[in-house]
C-alpha cells in the first residue's frame, strides 16, 4: 500500500464524509417545520431524532451480534463492499420521503429516517475505522478530524442551501408543506447511488486481519473502549441535541425573538463553527508538523474557513464579534493542550460547560452566541472519543466500531429527554441536560491523560491497566 493510493482513498471517502453530514443536518432544518405541520409537542417532535439515531442502536447491535457468533462481517466482505452497502440503504431511506410526502403521514416519515439511519450505521460501522487505517496510527485523529471537517462543511452549509430548497423552491407557497420533502429527497437518493458507483470504480486498499476471530465480546476487554462508548453516547447526544433545539430556542424572547429565516444562519454558524475547529483539529493532532508551523497553518486556515461561512450566512461581519472572539478561544484551546487528543478533549469539554451554564442562565447577546459557539469546541469530539476508543484493539477493531456506533444511541434519547424537559420546565433551562453530557466527556478525556500513552494523538493503554 503506497501513499498516493491511500490520499486517493482519502479524497474519495472525504466526499461520503461530507454527504452524510449535510443529511444529518436536514434533520434540524425539517424538524420546526414537521413540529407545525402536524401539531405536534417538543417531545413528539423529537421522534424524528430517536427513528434516526435509534436506527444507528439497532443498525449496531444486530452487526455486533453477528461479529460476536459468526465473526467480523467486514472482515469478511471487506471494507469497501460494507461502504457500498451502506451507501445503498441510504439511498433507500432517502426515496422512501417520496411516499411519506405524497401521502403527508408523521410515521411514514419517521420510517425513512429510520431506513436513511440503517445506512449511515453501516458507514459509519466502516468508513470511520477505514480513515483511521489509512496511515500510522500515531496520526489517525488527525486524519479523522480532516473528514469529519468536510463532514461539519455538508452540515454548515444544509442549513442555508437545503432550507432553501425544501421551504422557497419546492415549496407550494405555504410556510410548510409536506410535499416539499419529495424532490430533494430523491435527488438526495441520486447522489447517493452516483457515490456508489464512484466508489465501486475507484481501487481502495483493502484491510482485512489474517488472525482467526475470538468467540465472545473480545472488544469490551478494553477499559478505553468501554468508557469511549459512553463518551460517544453523551457526545452524540449532546450534539444533536443542541442543533435540533437550535431554531426554536433563537425564536425565543431571551434570545432576541429571531425568526425562523434568521435563526437558521445561527445554526450554519453552530454547524459551521464544528467544521473549522476539526480542520484546526487535523492540523493539531498532526504529529508530522512542528508547533511553530501547526499555529501558523490554523490562523491562516480558521481565517479563510471563517470567510467562507461569512459568505454563506446572512449575517452582517459587525454581527459575529463573539463568534470571532471563540474561534481566538479555539485556537488557544489547541495550542495549550498541545496536540494531545485526551487532554484537547477535557479542555474542549469544560469549556462547552461553561457556555452552556451562560446560556441558561443568562439572556440576550450573551445567551444567543454561548450556545452557537459550542460548535467549535464540539469539533473534535468525536474523532477524539472515536480513534482513543479504539486504540490498540488490533482484530477487535471493527468490532469495536460497532460497540461505538451503538452508542450513538444518545442522539436518539438525548433529544427527547431535553424535549420532555422543555415541555415542562421550559426551553432555555432544558440546555442543562447537554451539560451533563459534557460532564462525563470531560471525565473520558481525563481517564485517557492518565491511562494511555499518547504518542501522538492516540497511542497504546498503558501497562498495568
Amino acid at each position: 500500500m503506497n501513499n498516493s493510493s491511500n490520499r486517493t482513498s482519502l479524497a474519495t471517502l472525504t466526499s461520503l464524509f461530507f454527504m452524510w453530514g449535510f443529511i444529518t443536518c436536514m434533520n434540524d432544518i425539517l424538524i420546526p417545520h414537521l413540529k407545525e405541520l402536524f401539531e405536534l409537542s417538543y417531545l413528539e417532535a423529537m421522534l424524528v431524532q430517536f427513528c434516526f439515531f435509534g436506527a444507528y442502536f439497532a443498525g449496531s447491535l444486530v452487526y455486533f451480534l453477528i461479529s460476536w457468533f459468526k465473526g467480523d462481517p467486514i472482515n469478511r466482505i471487506g471494507y469497501k463492499n460494507g461502504i457500498l452497502t451502506g451507501l445503498f440503504i441510504a439511498a433507500v431511506g432517502c426515496a422512501l420521503f417520496y411516499p411519506a410526502a405524497a401521502l403527508s403521514q408523521y410515521g411514514l416519515f419517521l420510517s425513512a429516517f429510520f431506513i436513511l439511519g440503517l445506512g449511515f450505521t453501516l458507514l459509519q460501522i466502516t468508513a470511520n475505522p477505514y480513515v483511521s487505517l489509512l496511515g500510522p496510527e500515531s496520526s489517525a485523529s488527525s486524519r479523522l478530524n480532516l473528514v469529519q471537517a468536510f463532514n461539519s462543511f455538508g452540515t454548515t452549509i444544509a442549513p442555508i442551501v437545503g432550507g432553501y430548497l425544501i421551504f422557497q423552491v419546492f415549496s407550494d407557497g405555504s410556510r410548510m408543506s409536506a410535499q416539499a420533502t419529495k424532490l430533494p429527497y430523491l435527488v438526495f437518493a441520486g447522489i447517493f447511488i452516483l457515490l456508489m458507483l464512484v466508489i465501486y470504480k475507484v481501487k481502495l486498499p483493502s484491510f482485512k486481519s489474517d488472525e482467526e476471530s475470538v468467540d465472545g465480546l473480545g472488544a469490551l476487554r478494553f477499559p478505553q473502549l468501554k468508557r469511549g462508548a459512553f463518551g460517544i453516547f453523551f457526545y452524540v447526544g449532546a450534539e444533536v441535541t443542541i442543533g435540533s433545539f437550535m431554531i426554536s430556542y433563537l425564536e425565543h424572547s431571551d434570545t432576541g425573538g429571531f425568526t425562523e429565516a434568521v435563526a437558521k444562519n445561527f445554526l450554519s454558524l453552530y454547524w459551521g463553527g464544528a467544521m473549522i475547529g476539526r480542520f484546526l483539529g487535523a492540523i493539531s493532532l498532526n504529529d508530522a508538523l512542528p508547533q511553530k508551523k501547526k499555529m501558523v497553518y490554523m490562523i491562516l486556515v480558521a481565517t479563510a474557513i471563517f470567510l467562507l461561512i461569512y459568505s454563506i450566512v446572512d449575517l452582517r461581519f459587525g454581527q459575529l464579534q463573539y463568534f470571532i472572539l471563540f474561534i481566538v478561544i479555539n485556537l488557544l484551546g489547541f495550542y495549550f493542550a498541545k496536540s494531545a487528543a485526551a487532554k484537547t478533549l477535557s479542555l474542549f469539554a469544560a469549556i462547552n460547560i461553561i457556555l452552556l451554564l451562560i446560556t441558561v442562565f443568562t439572556k440576550g447577546q450573551y445567551a444567543l452566541w454561548s450556545v452557537v459557539g459550542i460548535g467549535l469546541f464540539n469539533s473534535i469530539m468525536w474523532s477524539n472519543i472515536f480513534t482513543l476508543a479504539i486504540s490498540g484493539l488490533g482484530k477487535y477493531t471493527s468490532q469495536g466500531s460497532s460497540l461505538l456506533v451503538m452508542a450513538i444511541l444518545g442522539g436518539a434519547l438525548i433529544p427527547p429527554l431535553q424535549g420532555s424537559l422543555a415541555d415542562t420546565i421550559g426551553i432555555k433551562y432544558s440546555f442543562l441536560v447537554p451539560a451533563v453530557c459534557y460532564l462525563y466527556i470531560l471525565y473520558f478525556g481525563y481517564f485517557c491523560s492518565l491511562n494511555l500513552k499518547e504518542a501522538g494523538p492516540a497511542g497504546s493503554l498503558r501497562s498495568g491497566h
